[in-house]
């Protein structure tokens, strides 16, 4: 991988910059973003083989973790960020047009998915604190058949078990869990679920069906 530590150099004072007037991250100490952020978002380079040309998703980006940052590692991937706050793409759309990268940023929630992107990407990824069960109903319709869901997630404690069923109706498996350290010590897991079926196309329902109702 080529060297990016300047373009993630560029990234960290233009996030700060940004986040005096916009709430984009709660860390703001220069060695947290790039342990918690950067490397945080890159580990899934070093348990995945992600293929050549890709169409990735990055659900509910934010500042644009995990999906700017490995567009920068990989430019070669096709990445979508998406998320609901269009605030968060005026910042977005300064990094990318500062650092020369193109990414496709939609501005919907995760669950208004579109006909177009409907099971038409490779993999997806999800950082947000939301149960798996929830996440999955978000991200599984947007994957191919054959693609991956990448979780990131801080701890699982019962959330695998209590996925199964969701991971049933939605066409989904656990492929594998991977577990991290980063280099501040804390831990990381990497849930990756490989979709095997299609998902019903009454799947994700709105927000509110899947919070009250969570699969």
């Amino acid at each position: 991988m080529k060297d990016i530590k300047p373009q993630l150099e560029i990234y960290k004072n233009l996030l700060l910059r940004w986040n005096e007037s916009i709430n984009l991250t709660a860390i703001k100490d220069p060695d947290e973003i790039d342990c918690k952020h950067f490397e945080d978002s890159l580990s899934v380079l070093s348990v995945i083989d992600i293929k050549q040309g890709a169409r990735f998703i990055d659900i509910g980006t934010g500042a644009g973790f995990p999906g700017m940052v490995l567009k920068i590692a990989r430019p070669d991937l096709d990445v979508t960020l998406l998320d609901s706050r269009q605030k968060r793409f005026l910042f977005l759309e300064d990094l990318q047009k500062t650092l020369n990268i193109a990414c496709k940023n939609v501005v919907h929630r995760a669950e208004e998915i579109t006909a177009a992107e409907r099971e038409s990407y490779d993999y997806a990824a999800c950082r947000a604190v939301a149960k798996l069960n929830v996440l999955c109903e978000y991200a599984l319709p947007y994957l191919k058949v054959g693609g991956r869901f990448i979780a990131y997630k801080a701890g699982l404690s019962t959330e695998i078990k209590d996925c199964q069923n969701a991971l049933k109706i939605l066409g989904g498996e656990i492929e594998s869990i991977k577990n991290l350290t980063l280099s501040d010590g804390s831990e990381r897991n990497l849930v990756i679920i490989k979709k095997i079926s299609q998902t019903p196309t009454k799947y994700p329902r709105v927000s509110a069906q899947i919070a009250k109702r969570p699969l």
